[in-house]
């Protein structure tokens, strides 16, 4: 039933070209761009992104900021938008996953365990802001988890997103940060000091689904849809995505 009503949507728009307003968490800025730039040339549409973190948008869409499709970083997020009555449920999918890295300066202290961030080389750990942005949740969780919070939350350095996050460690103002894996890995300014395996770090899920709102449903509904697209998600893995099929 959802991917007749998604398919329905997507028929319907072909007849014209759209403007699509996308609100996507910053995480997703380089893969989605890249993907945009190709679907604008077959499809004719234009697509216009606001990237922040998803708590951000959340709000703003909570406040009637004008948008098509929310893909959001974690379920809470979209769960609270579903609650609120503001997506198209049939039409909520989890497309990605991610993980987790510990990263530091290229020259930054030696970190092999998490217990490492204890240790008094770090004076300042850079996360999204532990108490609202996914990434941040994310990272607390996983210090909670390893038995570190208590060690290590005197440190934190709050950001605005996961970007602002590794762009702190990457001009020097915090020894150490944890952000996503596929954040890490278009920063040239920064190195991964740790891996956090899937299995030990929480449960990270991107759902997408289109907004109750939209005045432009079956674009965003065709944008959806290829965002699921076997080609698509070789963009995804590109940047270091788990791709859930």
């Amino acid at each position: 039933m959802k991917s007749l009503l998604i398919l329905a949507l997507a028929l319907a728009g072909f007849a014209h070209a759209e403007e699509i307003t996308v609100f996507a968490a910053a995480s997703l800025t380089d893969a989605l761009k890249d993907i945009a730039a190709t679907y604008e040339k077959s499809s004719g549409d234009k697509i216009r992104f606001n990237f922040a973190a998803s708590n951000t948008l959340a709000q703003q869409i909570q406040a009637g900021a004008p948008a098509d499709l929310f893909f959001s970083a974690d379920e809470a997020k979209m769960d609270a938008l579903a609650t609120a009555g503001l997506i198209v449920p049939e039409t909520r999918r989890d497309l990605l996953g991610n993980s987790l890295v510990v990263i530091t300066a290229p020259d930054g202290p030696a970190l092999r365990t998490v217990a490492d961030l204890a240790l008094p080389a770090v004076r300042y750990l850079s996360l999204a802001d532990p108490a609202a942005v996914p990434a941040g949740i994310y990272a607390k969780a996983l210090l909670e988890k390893e038995g570190y919070w208590d060690a290590v939350k005197g440190k934190v350095v709050p950001a605005e997103n996961v970007r602002s996050a590794l762009a702190v460690v990457a001009s020097g103002n915090a020894e150490a940060g944890i952000v996503y894996k596929t954040d890490a890995a278009i920063s040239k300014k920064i190195k991964i000091a740790l891996e956090i395996p899937a299995k030990r770090g929480p449960v990270i899920r991107y759902p997408a689904a289109l907004l109750k709102d939209s005045q432009h449903a079956a674009g965003a509904a065709k944008f959806l849809t290829y965002l699921s697209e076997k080609s698509t998600a070789e963009v995804f893995k590109k940047f270091g995505f788990v791709v859930f099929q």
